[in-house]
């Protein structure tokens, strides 16, 4: 649902991460979480103002309590040796269900994903505008638009 998602469609900027929009009951599930910790991703627990990196949860099971206790509408899963970052959103801005139901599906090599929908992708950049006011949020609008 970010910038791979726009890519899918034409867009020729370049990310530095991947967007998934989850289901809020994921959050709870540890067998997802192990997902990223089998793959050597971890549960950032600091960033810096650009988006950096700075610290990570080594441990899945304090990242699944973390995840839990705190309830966040959004977290990140670093892997260190690749340098990659999977940003997750918890049926935020949109609830998931609502945004799968009318996504269409990708298949990228062998995976298949599940990609928003353009009226959806504006929905969630106009919200990351109004959040924060980054020219690459306003760029990916222009582009969704057709401007």
């Amino acid at each position: 649902m970010g910038g791979m998602a726009l890519v899918t469609l034409g867009s020729k900027r370049v990310t530095k991460d991947f967007d998934f929009l989850i289901g809020e009951e994921a959050r709870e599930q540890d067998a997802f979480i192990q997902v990223f910790y089998k793959h050597g991703f971890q549960l950032v627990s600091k960033v810096d103002q650009s988006g950096d990196v700075l610290r990570t949860i080594d441990t899945q099971k304090i990242a699944s309590a973390r995840l839990r206790i705190d309830k966040p509408q959004s977290a990140y899963f670093y892997n260190h040796t690749l340098a990659l970052r999977i940003d997750l959103l918890f049926d935020f801005p949109i609830p998931a269900a609502d945004v799968r139901r009318r996504s269409t599906s990708r298949k990228i090599q062998s995976y298949s994903f599940r990609i928003a929908s353009r009226e959806d992708l504006i929905e969630m950049k106009e919200a990351a505008v109004r959040d924060r006011k980054l020219s690459s949020d306003l760029q990916d609008l222009e582009f969704l638009r057709g401007e």
